[in-house]
């Protein structure tokens, strides 16, 4: 969920699930650097990462980025042991409730998101993205919310995928302007997007308060295009999500999608109107 709950707070029985695979995997990295004759630190050394960090990862408190787990497999002598739990430790990073979505948005040749209480988080600075995840209720660890953070940023690797996608956004103008993190928080978001705005393949459009008609009263989607010409949408709320592929449910929704960025600014009027914000800040 774009307000936190792809951090893995899905529940204490998600967590519970995805602490154990982590767990599990950790257990196999202590054996085979045991086996190997190494020390944590000596093992850290070796792959650039603290013994703290390799700690963390033996008691399943981290999640490893792919190029650690390829390290670890490497110096430890695992002969692809731990490389193929890659995929299933990617998983990890997600409740089961968001994961299916986060592989289809990383296979998106086209996606289209309104947004009507915070940025999504595929836009999100990493500042912005701490802070929302600090918010979230109940609380949650710090651990739990630096992988938040680095899970969050690893979406963003769609915006500088080859073929670039197609990506379109319309946000509320209350959105932009909640200074949520703080004011500088609140600026360097606001400068990411306009960052992000001016990319050939990205369409930013805000959706201004004013307006007197709005047809997205209902709520935040997102409309997912895959290369297979499957059309989908996707809709969450708290820690309960839905996914469609059913033409039925797609095509109001993409006619809704329509409607809402004929109301909304144009993306240069957009941009410009980003622009003023970050002056009145």
């Amino acid at each position: 969920m774009e307000s936190g709950a792809d951090s893995g707070a899905g529940g204490a029985a998600e967590a519970d699930s995805n602490g154990g695979f982590l767990r599990c995997f950790g257990r196999q990295v202590k054996l085979f650097r045991e086996n190997a004759g190494l020390t944590q630190a000596q093992l850290g050394k070796r792959v650039g990462y603290g013994e703290a960090q390799i700690a963390a990862v033996e008691q399943g408190r981290r999640i490893p980025k792919p190029e650690l787990i390829d390290a670890l497999d490497r110096e430890t002598g695992a002969r692809g042991v731990l490389m193929a739990m890659k995929k299933e430790v990617a998983k990890a990073r997600y409740p089961s409730f968001f994961r299916q979505y986060a592989e289809l948005e990383a296979e998106a040749v086209e996606l289209h998101a309104y947004s009507d209480h915070v940025i999504k988080g595929i836009l999100q600075t990493e500042e912005y993205a701490r802070a929302v995840f600090q918010m979230w209720r109940p609380l949650l660890d710090e651990e739990t919310i630096e992988q938040g953070v680095a899970t969050r940023m690893e979406r963003r690797k769609l915006f500088s995928r080859r073929p670039k996608p197609l990506l379109s956004f319309v946000i509320e103008e209350h959105v932009l302007r909640r200074p949520l993190g703080g004011t500088q928080v609140l600026r360097g978001q606001l400068e990411q997007l306009l960052l992000y705005g001016h990319e050939r393949n990205v369409e930013m459009q805000v959706m201004p308060t004013c307006r007197d008609e709005h047809a997205g009263l209902a709520g935040p989607f997102t409309l997912i295009h895959l290369r297979d010409q499957r059309r989908m949408a996707y809709m969450e709320v708290q820690d309960t999500s839905a996914l469609y592929s059913d033409p039925k449910k797609v095509g109001p929704l993409e006619a809704t999608y329509a409607v809402l960025r004929a109301q909304a600014l144009t993306p240069r009027e957009s941009l410009t109107f980003i622009e003023k914000l970050l002056g009145e800040l």
